[in-house]
């Protein structure tokens, strides 16, 4: 099966890249034309709500381009504060490009509950079967960015599963053995793997 993956991230392709290839499945990402297609997000503040209306945008795509016999597989993520009931949740992307890293560490600069989580909901679609899923990986916010690797709020994430380090600060492989994101995937192969479950 080739999945056709409704990112820009090359970092999210890669990870699903990796989980898929138990599979045998190839990953890459949706390219109309070469291009990166333009999706409306939903207003909404579910998860699922965004994935949903992404996926009815890339099917459809899909339809008008002849592109039917590939799987499209979405993905809506986001960091969840617990201080500020979920904010910034699915506006995760839009308050990263404003406030960034600092903005967040600014809000957080006289608190002392900084529990957080990342939550992820994929959905595949192929030959008009759905298959959904959903991870959660719970944390902390550090006092400071700490760490090179990763992307978004990576560097002031701390996994409660880890050793006390940030996402930023992991290897690819150990953080795709805890993020939210591989668990979502995870959870779409175990489908995938076990059809009448």
């Amino acid at each position: 099966m080739k999945i056709l993956f409704v990112t820009s991230n090359q970092n999210k392709i890669n990870e699903a890249k990796i989980l898929f290839n138990e599979l045998d499945y190839s990953v890459e990402g949706l390219k109309i034309n070469g291009k990166l297609p333009n999706f409306i997000e939903p207003q909404s503040n579910n998860l699922e709500v965004v994935a949903v209306s992404k996926l009815k945008q890339a099917v459809s795509l899909l339809k008008n381009n002849n592109l039917e016999e590939y799987a499209i597989l979405v993905e809506d993520s986001g960091l969840f504060i617990d201080k500020f009931s979920d904010f910034p949740g699915v506006f995760s992307s839009f308050v990263y490009d404003s406030i960034g890293l600092t903005g967040i560490l600014n809000l957080l600069a006289n608190s002392i509950n900084r529990s957080a989580e990342y939550r992820a909901v994929t959905i595949l679609q192929w030959k008009n079967k759905i298959w959904k899923s959903s991870g959660v990986c719970k944390g902390t916010i550090s006092n400071k960015e700490l760490g090179e690797g990763g992307f978004g709020y990576d560097p002031i994430f701390i996994p409660l599963e880890g050793d006390g380090s940030t996402f930023s600060q992991m290897s690819n492989i150990e953080k795709s053995l805890i993020s939210h994101r591989s668990n979502s995937l995870r959870g779409l192969l175990d489908s995938l793997k076990h059809p009448s479950k």
